[in-house]
C-alpha cells in the first residue's frame, strides 16, 4: 500500500480513534473484570494477527519471524507489557488517567534514549519533561488528597515505561544496521499477554456480550490499527507520529464521557492540559525544525 503524505496522516487520525475506544468498550461489560479482561482481548488479537499478518505482509512472515533475533523478542515482551498493564489500568482507574499517564511516552522514550544509547536530548524537551511532570504531579497530588487510590495510576505508568523500552531496542537495533518489523512483535507481545494472564483468568466469567466486544477490541482496537500504523510510519515523520498519537488520548476521554457517562475532574482536565500542551508544542517545534 502506498500514501501520500496526506492520507497517511488522515489514516493515522483514524488509527489514533481506533485504538482510543477501549476505554469505553471495556465500561459496558457485564462480568469480566481485571485479568479475564486483558487474557480475552490479547487473546483475539492473536487471532486477528495470524490472519491480518500474511495479509499485509504475505505468507513468508511467519518464516522471517525465526530471523528476527533478539530484538524482535524484546519487542514483543515490550508489547506483552503495554497490552498486559493498559488493561488492567483500565479496570482500576478512570480512562482519562490511564490515557494522560500514556501520553508521557514520546518523553520517556527520549529519556530512555539518553541513558542507554546517548541520544541527546535539547533545552526545549527537558522543559517539556519538566512542565509535564508538573501536570502529572498536580493531577494526581490532587488525588492523594481526596484520598484517591493510586494503584491504578502506578500500573498505568508501566504502559509508557514499556513503550520507552520498546522504541529504544528498536531505535538501538536500526543503528547496528537491523531493520526490526514491529507488526510480527505485536503478535509475539499478543501471545506473551495471553500466557501470562491465562492462569490469572481463570474460572472464566465472560458472557457471550462480553466476549463479543473484547473481540472487537481485538481487531478494531489492536489488529487493525497497529498494522496501520506501521504502513504511516514509513510516510510520516517521528515526531509527526508522535504528535498525531496524543489524539488517542483527546478520543479516549471523549468517548469515555460520552459513550459511559464518565466525566473527568477538573484537577484531570487542568493537570492532563498542561502535560498534553507541553508535548504537543515539543513534538510541534521538533517537526517544524526537521521540516
Amino acid at each position: 500500500m502506498k500514501l501520500s503524505h496526506n492520507r497517511a496522516v488522515l489514516l493515522m487520525v483514524a488509527v489514533t480513534l481506533m485504538w482510543s475506544i477501549a476505554g469505553v468498550v471495556t465500561r459496558h461489560l457485564e462480568q469480566t473484570r481485571s485479568f479475564e479482561v486483558t487474557f480475552w482481548r490479547s487473546f483475539f488479537t492473536v487471532l486477528c494477527l495470524l490472519v491480518v499478518l500474511p495479509l499485509f505482509q504475505g505468507r513468508g512472515v511467519f518464516q522471517r519471524m525465526r530471523r528476527g533475533g533478539a530484538a524482535l523478542w524484546i519487542s514483543g515482551l515490550a508489547w506483552c507489557g503495554m497490552f498486559t498493564f493498559f488493561m488492567l489500568a483500565i479496570t482500576l482507574t478512570s480512562v482519562a488517567n490511564v490515557l494522560i499517564t500514556m501520553a508521557l511516552g514520546p518523553l520517556l522514550t527520549a529519556l530512555a534514549a539518553r541513558l542507554f544509547i546517548g541520544h541527546r536530548i535539547n533545552t526545549r524537551t527537558w522543559f517539556a519533561i519538566v512542565l509535564a511532570g508538573g501536570g502529572i504531579a498536580y493531577m494526581y497530588g490532587s488525588q492523594i488528597a481526596q484520598g484517591v487510590s493510586l494503584v491504578g495510576t502506578l500500573v498505568a505508568l508501566c504502559v509508557p515505561i514499556s513503550g520507552a523500552a520498546n522504541w529504544t531496542v528498536t531505535q538501538h537495533a536500526h543503528a547496528q544496521g537491523h531493520d526490526v518489523d514491529l507488526i510480527p512483535a505485536v503478535l509475539i507481545g499478543a501471545v506473551f499477554s495471553s500466557l501470562l494472564t491465562l492462569p490469572l483468568a481463570l474460572p472464566f466469567q465472560a458472557s457471550g456480550h462480553d466476549l463479543v466486544l473484547l473481540a472487537g477490541l481485538g481487531l478494531v482496537q489492536l489488529a487493525i490499527p497497529s498494522s496501520l500504523a506501521v504502513l504511516c510510519t514509513r510516510v510520516l515523520k517521528a515526531p509527526e507520529v508522535s504528535l498525531l498519537g496524543l489524539l488517542e488520548v483527546i478520543f479516549g476521554i471523549l468517548l469515555a464521557w460520552v459513550g459511559a457517562n464518565e466525566v473527568p475532574g477538573p484537577n484531570v482536565l487542568i493537570g492532563g492540559g498542561v502535560v498534553i500542551a507541553s508535548l504537543a508544542v515539543n513534538e510541534w517545534l521538533e517537526w517544524r525544525e526537521r521540516t
